[in-house]
């Protein structure tokens, strides 16, 4: 997702369904499917603002212990990124927590050196978040340095309307590639509108990165 953003400019909370939400499901095994007016990971648009298409299969064990898989389109010179991840969540008391590896893969066109991979460590109180996701190894031999922090937090506005606020600052090995964004969302049902803004660290010539971007996204997910 990261590395790919960058070659074209670049939930926590992501707007999209798949393993933007690694919560544990009640069946062992689940399956989803979604839509997107725009692919927005960490502030930035993966698809230079077109819309995708996702699904995924995850496998959730009592014990906390979950692995899954899960695919979207990026647009373009057909193009695709595919996650394979495994982690282990649960509570102690008040707390919740989750660890979890996860790789980034891009199997065609000019995004295949892209692929990379990364841990992340969250841990949450009521309704707040805290993510810390290191780069752990990337193919192209760069950005292995790269970590991003969030704090996030989800209010119900109202019975199934949720509020959702996310912050998150990007360190990058990269000299001038560090940002931060915000984003604000709305989540009723199986929607899930977005307004997500990046403050780059330096400007960007193209005066594409830094736009604010509305998406509108529809996810669901059922038992195998």
């Amino acid at each position: 997702m990261k590395k790919l953003s960058q070659a074209i400019v670049c939930a926590s909370a992501l707007t999209m369904t798949g393993f933007s939400s690694l919560a544990l499901a009640e069946a062992p095994l689940t399956a989803n499917v979604g839509v997107t007016s725009n692919y927005i990971w960490r502030g930035a648009t993966q698809g230079a603002d077109d819309s995708a298409i996702s699904g995924g299969i995850d496998y959730a064990h009592s014990s906390g212990f979950y692995a899954g898989t899960w695919v979207s389109s990026l647009g373009g010179d057909s193009q695709y990124e595919h996650d394979v991840y495994l982690g282990y969540g649960g509570k102690a008391g008040p707390v919740s927590y989750d660890v979890s590896y996860i790789k980034y893969i891009y199997p065609v066109g000019t995004a295949v050196e892209n692929d990379f991979s990364e841990l992340n460590v969250s841990v949450g109180y009521g309704p707040v978040t805290f993510l810390y996701a290191p780069t752990l190894s990337n193919e192209a031999g760069a950005g292995e340095d790269d970590t991003y922090i969030s704090v996030s937090a989800e209010f119900e506005v109202k019975k199934d309307l949720t509020l959702g606020l996310v912050y998150g600052s990007y360190d990058m090995e990269e000299a001038g590639s560090d940002y931060t964004h915000f984003q604000v969302s709305l989540s009723k049902g199986d929607f899930v509108f977005a307004l997500d803004k990046m403050d780059p660290e330096t400007d960007d010539p193209t005066g594409v990165s830094d736009a604010a971007r509305f998406s509108v996204s529809w996810s669901k997910s059922f038992d195998l």
